[in-house]
């Protein structure tokens, strides 16, 4: 590892493999921003779409297509190639994403959804797999937080789009949906030129002809039971598509929602490679328990606020929690198993945190729509404490 990390390019004091990688995710992210702050509006009234339907809707999209993440994960490391996985990835999403302007019902929102998540779990786990690959165990967490830097100020850039296109441009939701398509392409065209892959050395690649299954053979237990705790988590971590619905209920006006997701994305963009620095020198675990400890907290607070500037205040907050985990829980799976086994394991982890998608998203709809947000945001708050609990006395 370390002769062929001297032999690597480095920009920026990265390798090029994660700069290009970051470059994409921006890109990617600023796509798909655009539509994602806008896309529960246009669902509830312009569809007119109940919130209960739409939990079902942001469940079974993310759900169903996070099983390719474990398969798309397995096959990378069978063939040890994964820039073509991800390129097929990126590419679905990007170029499926503007169709949402001709969508007239429900089921055709849900279809593109379903299709843009089918490319997520394509790219998803080869794109980790090749971030640990190329990484020691020193800089992992910087290289997986400055991934996650850039995505999020893609992801902050969208919205700002967004309001600039409703609001200065005079435009609707169907210009932002055209528009996504650009910053997608360019992404894409990215990967495919710039994105140089070595192959792994022959002793690393996991050769194996039966079907993969999801299931934890062969892998650590530390692993097993990080898992089992994120995927508890998971349950109480419901679609973002909620707090936006909860800060139109509360009184926040249409168009300055996509600037709350602004505002928590430039937080978690400039938090995220700080805080995977400091979890390479303290450790995954302690910045991991803060992060669901905060993350708790904020999800009381959105039941309880009754005001747009406390909704001001909870997106601010929210992004210092995505900064404290999203990166680093991915780092700590890669510390957890071994270069050959990091695709699978990788898509394990991918598929059954996102599978638990599907029960949050309707659990929070149903108790939303029977008992109101308050219920909806306590019970997410209660499993948060469950799994930070776990995370400290299991010292795992």
């Amino acid at each position: 590892m370390e002769s062929e990390r001297k032999s690597q390019k480095y920009l920026f004091g990265l390798n090029s493999v994660i700069f290009v990688l970051g470059m994409v995710s921006l890109l990617t992210d600023l796509s798909s921003q655009m539509i994602v702050p806008i896309l529960p509006l246009y669902l509830t009234s312009v569809l007119h779409v109940q919130v209960g339907t739409m939990g079902i809707i942001e469940g079974i999209a993310e759900s169903t297509a996070s099983l390719l993440k474990f398969f798309s994960g397995w096959i990378s490391d069978q063939f040890g190639k994964r820039k073509w996985l991800m390129v097929g990835g990126y590419g679905l999403s990007n170029l499926i994403k503007p169709f949402f302007a001709l969508t007239s019902t429900w089921g055709q929102v849900l279809f593109i959804r379903f299709a843009d998540r089918i490319g997520k779990g394509i790219r998803t786990s080869p794109r980790d797999a090749i971030l640990a690959d190329t990484t020691t165990k020193e800089e992992r967490g910087k290289a997986f937080g400055f991934r996650r830097s850039m995505d999020t100020l893609g992801a902050a850039l969208g919205p700002l789009v967004t309001y600039l296109i409703l609001t200065l441009w005079n435009g609707n939701y169907e210009d932002v949906f055209w528009l996504s398509a650009i910053p997608g392409l360019i992404a894409t065209l990215l990967l495919i030129i710039f994105l140089k892959e070595k192959r792994n050395p022959p002793d690393t690649i996991m050769k194996t002809k039966s079907i993969p299954k999801i299931s934890f053979k062969g892998l650590n237990s530390r692993f097993v039971w990080f898992t089992f705790i994120t995927v508890l988590f998971t349950i109480g971590n419901f679609s973002d598509a909620f707090l936006i619905l909860r800060a139109k209920e509360v009184g926040m006006a249409a168009e300055y929602i996509p600037l709350t997701y602004f505002a928590y994305n430039m937080i978690t963009s400039i938090l995220s490679t700080p805080f995977g620095i400091i979890s390479d020198r303290i450790g995954r675990r302690p910045v991991l328990i803060s992060g669901y400890v905060l993350f708790a907290l904020i999800y009381l607070g959105f039941g309880l606020v009754h005001n747009v500037s406390g909704i001001w205040i909870l997106f601010f907050i929210y992004g210092l929690y995505y900064a404290t985990t999203e990166g680093i829980q991915k780092a700590y799976v890669a510390d957890m198993v071994p270069q050959g086994q990091r695709g699978t394991a990788m898509g394990t982890f991918n598929a059954l945190t996102g599978i638990a998608v599907l029960p949050a998203s309707v659990m929070a709809g149903f108790l939303w729509q029977s008992f109101g947000a308050f219920t909806a945001f306590g019970v997410s708050s209660v499993l948060a404490i469950i799994s930070a609990l776990l995370m400290f006395i299991l010292r795992i």
